[in-house]
């Protein structure tokens, strides 16, 4: 694996909005230091689990801008940067290299569905070529369950073949662990991260780099004990553990759920604000989670 790769767990950090929908950036950058300061080996800010999707592309840039004038060093971060434009995908991609960080964390161009890996290619391509800078390293993104558009094995063998240099992990979040199995099998020089913690034990006894997982956000200690020890007799009881919490999550939808419990536990009601589409996890709903994870012995 190539040494400038990131490795570990890696957090899909929350963005936290004020009453007016705006992007909290206080808020933001204190929780992304604070999740760093429990042991996360990057952010990879701007992903699912960030809203990303829902933020414009200046508002991504000014967060950005602002973890790293926070004292938040730029080799620990991993923004997301892909989108539907190929411009748009060419501006944040720049912008993040531009500003020093180690890598993007790059979606496919997912609006057009059942397109070729010819297309995909061509689409990766032009952005590496547009961005021009030999520094970009790109952490595919795979999450057919949300983007309905997959990155095949195919496609990432025809990357490496092309771009070896740029292309240098991958983030499967296919939630099929016999695809994340192909990937680590049939491309061992690739930082492969799970997408669920459930796999992380799995995934590093077969050469995997980590996880890049939403419930870090809420329960990053424990998830890198797994990293930490995957090794040790005790690692099946630590996988145990962060498996039964993750389960509690799965009831629920995953961002307002955990935005949901940050804001109990901080006791700071505006952590529960979403932007629509998504919608606020409910009174009873927010109840009944903390009482699941009371019952673990759960703690913030």
């Amino acid at each position: 694996m190539p040494i400038d790769t990131f490795r570990g767990i890696l957090v899909p950090a929350l963005t936290p909005f004020k009453p007016n929908l705006s992007p909290d950036i206080d808020a933001f950058t204190k929780h992304c230091h604070w999740l760093l300061d429990k042991g996360a080996d990057g952010l990879a800010v701007f992903g699912t689990t960030s809203e990303a999707n829902s933020l414009g592309l200046e508002e991504r840039m000014n967060l950005l801008d602002h973890l790293i004038e926070s004292g938040i060093s730029p080799n620990v971060l991993m923004p997301g940067t892909g989108t539907t434009a190929l411009t748009d995908t060419v501006k944040l991609t720049a912008h993040a290299v531009d500003r020093g960080c180690s890598g993007v964390l790059m979606l496919p161009p997912f609006y057009y569905k059942a397109v070729s890996d010819e297309g995909l290619f061509a689409s990766f391509s032009e952005v590496i070529q547009r961005v021009g800078n030999l520094d970009l390293r790109i952490y595919l993104y795979h999450i057919p369950p949300v983007s309905q558009v997959s990155i095949s094995l195919k496609l990432i063998a025809r990357l490496l073949k092309s771009y070896d240099k740029t292309v240098v992990g991958i983030k499967d979040s296919s939630g099929n662990w016999t695809n994340t199995l192909s990937m680590l099998k049939e491309f061992p020089s690739l930082a492969t991260f799970c997408g669920s913690e459930t796999f992380l034990l799995d995934t590093l006894k077969n050469g995997g780099a980590g996880s890049i997982t939403a419930t870090a956000n809420v329960n990053i200690e424990n998830i890198r004990k797994v990293f930490e020890h995957w090794r040790d007799n005790s690692a099946e009881q630590l996988q145990k553990k962060i498996n039964n919490v993750r389960k509690e999550f799965e009831n629920y939808p995953a961002v307002p759920a955990l935005k949901a419990i940050i804001s109990k536990h901080r006791e700071q009601p505006s952590w529960k604000t979403v932007r629509p589409p998504l919608e606020q996890l409910s009174a009873e709903d927010s109840e009944q989670l903390s009482s699941m994870l009371k019952k673990l012995d759960f703690e913030l």
